[in-house]
């Protein structure tokens, strides 16, 4: 199958309207995912464009049209990718800050700040060894799953987002289908709060987080494209004074 078209039917966009939005004739189109027409590097790119489509899976598409890649993909400790990871520092280890986790697009653990070691002392966990994964963490046995009061709504929108993702993560829907076999039928949150907490059974008593993303506003490269910053915010005095002291 074309890269084209799997990424065209998981957007479930049809030929017609993504030929109405990149500008291309539903015809050329068609040809061009049975492989009876080879596109334009520009043609090509306006489609992936229009279809949102990952960096990682716009490299993917330019190289089967055998076309070079649009898009670097540099270790974080590259030279070139110094000033990100200066502003991903300087976001974990602000003064105040709350725990926060760096985490890629197969939710593997990148960084973590100072914050996070507290919190996993009230919880009596250690930090997991590297390299981690925060869903094998959260949705295994013996992690942090082991301490959560709400387990089902917290690890079923776990499941439920990372599903999701998955969609367009090869590497991840692999790490899904390993773990689901084990898992438990988790239904969804409920909607009655404006946000999901997550409750955990601590040493002092409990404590209630709620979760914010940050991620790079504009990334033209694959590895800063996959990386999203979620910051634990203390959803009550007693949380805040806990993670403070």
């Amino acid at each position: 199958m074309h890269p084209l078209t799997s990424l065209r039917r998981q957007k479930r966009v049809s030929q017609l309207e993504l030929g109405l939005r990149a500008g291309v004739s539903q015809r050329h189109l068609s040809c061009i995912e049975t492989g009876r027409a080879r596109p334009s590097r520009g043609t090509l790119l306006a489609l992936l464009d229009a279809l949102d489509a990952p960096l990682a899976e716009r490299n993917d598409a330019l190289l089967a049209a055998g076309l070079a890649p649009a898009y670097s993909q540099h270790g974080l400790d590259a030279p070139q990718l110094g000033p990100a990871r200066d502003a991903l520092q300087q976001l974990l280890h602000a003064p105040g800050s709350p725990p926060a986790l760096v985490l890629d697009a197969e939710w593997n653990l990148v960084m973590a700040n100072a914050s996070v070691q507290r919190l996993l002392d009230l919880l009596g966990l250690p930090m997991p060894p590297s390299p981690a994964n925060l869903l094998d963490w959260l949705l295994g046995e013996g992690g942090l799953r082991s301490c959560l009061l709400n387990e089902a709504e917290v690890c079923g929108e776990v499941l439920h987002r990372a599903r999701r993702e998955a969609l367009q993560v090869p590497a991840l829907a692999a790490r899904l289908q390993r773990l689901q076999g084990a898992l438990p039928r988790w239904p969804g949150p409920c909607a009655e709060a404006p946000l999901l907490l997550t409750r955990l059974q601590s040493r002092v008593g409990e404590l209630r987080l709620f979760s914010m993303f940050s991620s790079f506003g504009a990334p033209l490269d694959v590895t800063l494209a996959s990386l999203r910053i979620e910051h634990l915010f203390a959803a009550d005095e007693a949380t805040a004074r806990a993670l403070a002291e």
